[in-house]
């Protein structure tokens, strides 16, 4: 599954339209698609007629009372083609993410234990650098940056590839960019211009594609519906299709690498039976942030410890040898032994660990 977020701080660089219609595009080439929409300004979900009472901020949100999964949030759109929307209340997130540990990790989360059989998941990002558009970029392993043929647009560009090379560094997260010219007019001497010169600065990672002003596409978007729904024969569907066909393309340059990826995972199945599937959980229906620390990741709280909400309960899935362990829980600050657990035994500094044996029965 492939992560792509669309993301520019410059607004009406046609990103909205871009997340809409590629992924539309996509979906029309046999890949099975999921838009989400991260803009509080709910463009896409407004752009494709969508309207829900649960949107994406109850997914990532920790605060509301109409918590809910990924999968309960999904609007079908089509063949292909579905989106999880979004909605004003999402703007609300930053301020509730503030001073949260891992709050750039929310979404990457949230994607993590989504299991599903999309081929893509299409983000569309706010028109900002803030904390949403932090969590896209780790969520993702590939980011579009759609750009227009001038001066300003270009201006902003380094500024968020900057931004890009800073989640690297920061959260060890490899992501590729990628930049796409749209609104490009051609009837206009700059534009040409212009696009020499982003062709000189950034052809390593130029798409060969490029998106040219398209009446149809504003059109669509007017009507509530995507492009290929709208006109299939206008420039704006013929322009799009091309980009979905570039970006598939680029599936079979990653063939090799996911086959290797797929047979040593199943060279470990064979190689070591004794690794078993645990699955830790607690009931904290108040709890902002809960950690599962133990003997088998040295008792360190941090992105890989995090345990997920599942409505009241919370959950960590671990991957662990035969033997013997101990482990506790760490909600919001607080370090308790597991209730569920009757196996119990008093640790160094006199309060309870739980008690756990893991056995191969294979």
């Amino acid at each position: 599954m492939r992560v792509i977020s669309v993301t520019n701080q410059k607004g009406g660089c046609g990103k909205t339209t871009t997340a809409i219609n590629l992924s539309a595009s996509l979906a029309n080439n046999n890949r099975k698609v999921l838009l989400i929409d991260l803009d509080p300004q709910a463009h896409a979900t407004l752009g494709l007629n969508v309207t829900a009472d649960l949107s994406i901020y109850n997914v990532l949100s920790k605060l509301t009372n109409k918590k809910a999964r990924l999968r309960e949030i999904i609007n079908n759109l089509g063949e292909n083609f579905d989106i999880a929307p979004s909605s004003i209340v999402l703007s609300t997130l930053e301020q509730e993410l503030a001073g949260e540990i891992g709050r750039e990790s929310r979404l990457w989360e949230t994607l993590e234990g989504f299991v599903s059989d999309y081929d893509y998941i299409i983000i569309d990002c706010p028109p900002n650098l803030g904390i949403l558009t932090i969590n896209a970029i780790r969520a993702s392993q590939e980011i579009i940056i759609p750009v227009e043929a001038s001066r300003f647009s270009l201006e902003g560009l380094d500024q968020l590839i900057s931004i890009i090379n800073l989640v690297k560094d920061r959260l060890n997260h490899n992501v590729k960019h990628q930049i796409l010219v749209a609104n490009f007019d051609s009837r206009l001497r700059h534009s040409f211009t212009m696009l020499d010169k982003i062709k000189k600065d950034f052809k390593p990672v130029l798409f060969s594609n490029i998106i040219h002003v398209n009446v149809k596409l504003k059109e669509a978007q007017n009507q509530g519906t995507h492009i290929f729904n709208y006109d299939k024969y206008c420039r704006g569907t013929k322009d799009y299709f091309s980009l979905a066909r570039e970006i598939i393309t680029q599936e079979k340059m990653a063939t090799p690498a996911l086959a290797l990826e797929k047979k040593m995972k199943q060279i470990l199945k064979q190689k070591l039976p004794q690794i078993n599937q645990v699955v830790f959980s607690v009931a904290a229906p108040d709890a902002k942030e809960v950690y599962l620390v133990g003997d088998f990741n040295d008792w360190k709280m941090n992105d890989s410890s995090r345990m997920q909400q599942d409505n009241n309960t919370w959950r960590k899935s671990m991957m662990l040898k035969n033997g013997k362990y101990r482990y506790r829980f760490v909600i919001d600050g607080v370090w308790t032994e597991d209730i569920n657990n009757p196996a119990k035994e008093t640790n160094p500094y006199g309060s309870m660990d739980s008690l756990l044996e893991v056995i191969n029965t294979k």
